[in-house]
């Protein structure tokens, strides 16, 4: 079985999306209102950004531009964060203010 938990941190003018993936996940196609920075905290992922893919292994910091398509693709047990500059502090309405298409 493959699936994801999320944990929300929110702070000042911050928001913290962490998400356990396990292996085999793949997190559906979307694109973000604005950039924003992501941290791949540990495992190893195949990164899809507007059709290009790049394997990559954690620990590491990325910058995922606003508008760019990506797909997150689990190779093994994963914990990535994205990391937003947004006022929402609602778990159930902050994807809705910072992804694009819904």
């Amino acid at each position: 079985m493959t699936a994801t938990r999320i944990v929300h941190h929110f702070g000042a003018h911050t928001y913290i999306k962490e998400t356990h993936i396990d292996a085999g996940t793949i997190l559906p196609k979307h694109k973000h209102s604005f950039d924003h920075l992501s941290v791949l905290v540990s495992g190893s992922v195949l990164l899809t950004v507007d059709d290009e893919s790049r394997a990559i292994t954690g620990y590491t910091t990325l910058k995922i531009e606003a508008g760019k398509a990506h797909t997150v693709s689990a190779l093994t047990d994963v914990i990535w964060l994205c990391i937003h500059a947004t006022e929402e502090t609602d778990p159930e309405k902050v994807d809705h203010v910072l992804i694009k298409e819904h």
